[in-house]
């Protein structure tokens, strides 16, 4: 499964609306991120929301005390997107727990960092895995983000939580990890940005990165 995100800067030729145009029959859904937001504003995501019916998760990666992150996930919410990134590492009281009351209230998932797809995230955050996943399972999350660079940290976790919770991969392409990987290890979706969106072609883009997905899949599955 294939999550687009879609990074302003990268593909500046066509609007985001006709980039969702082109490959939205091929994708699962869509993710953004602050240089979205910064560039486009609440009206970019408002259109955004407009061009499709796919989810959209609004990659903020949250990380302050629960009070304020309960009032920008109220402002998410009004954009109606779906679902909010935030990370784990600020820890349940008085922040997670304030969160994931906050994102049942509203009716948007919650996906929380447990690993990051750069070579940093084994100095603090992959240290405490185990610590995060439990959090996400306290809080009933929708998903954890885990990456496709390093495989085997998607295996870790997906022994850790249920099927019912979602694992998403980003880091594939231009950070290194080839389409398929994730989804092998146990990831359900798969992340992918500037390898379609920095594309000539955005859905030739898409569709090689499902072929490739999908050749994968069966070899690993035999």
């Amino acid at each position: 499964m294939l999550v687009v995100a879609i990074d302003p800067g990268v593909r500046e030729k066509i609007s985001v609306s006709r980039l969702v145009e082109e490959v939205d029959d091929l994708a699962a859904g869509y993710k953004i991120g602050i240089p979205f937001v910064l560039k486009y504003g609440r009206k970019g995501v408002r259109e955004l929301r407009k061009a499709t019916e796919h989810p959209i998760i609004l990659d903020l990666k949250l990380a302050d005390i629960g009070d304020v992150m309960a009032e920008i996930l109220k402002l998410a919410a009004s954009l109606r997107v779906n679902a909010v990134i935030a990370h784990a590492f600020v820890g349940y009281e008085s922040a997670l727990e304030i969160l994931a009351e906050t994102a049942e209230r509203v009716g948007v998932g919650l996906i929380l960092v447990v690993s990051m797809s750069h070579k940093g995230s084994r100095e603090f955050i992959d240290k405490h895995v185990n610590e995060f996943v439990w959090i996400a399972k306290r809080i009933r999350a929708h998903g954890v983000v885990a990456p496709a660079t390093r495989p085997d940290i998607i295996k870790h976790v997906r022994s850790l939580v249920e099927d019912s919770m979602k694992i998403y991969s980003p880091g594939i392409g231009v950070q290194g990890a080839e389409p398929g990987v994730a989804l092998c290890a146990g990831a359900d979706y798969e992340i992918v940005g500037r390898l379609i969106t920095g594309s000539v072609n955005p859905r030739e883009a898409v569709k090689a990165v499902r072929e490739t997905q999908l050749r994968r899949w069966l070899k690993c599955r035999g």
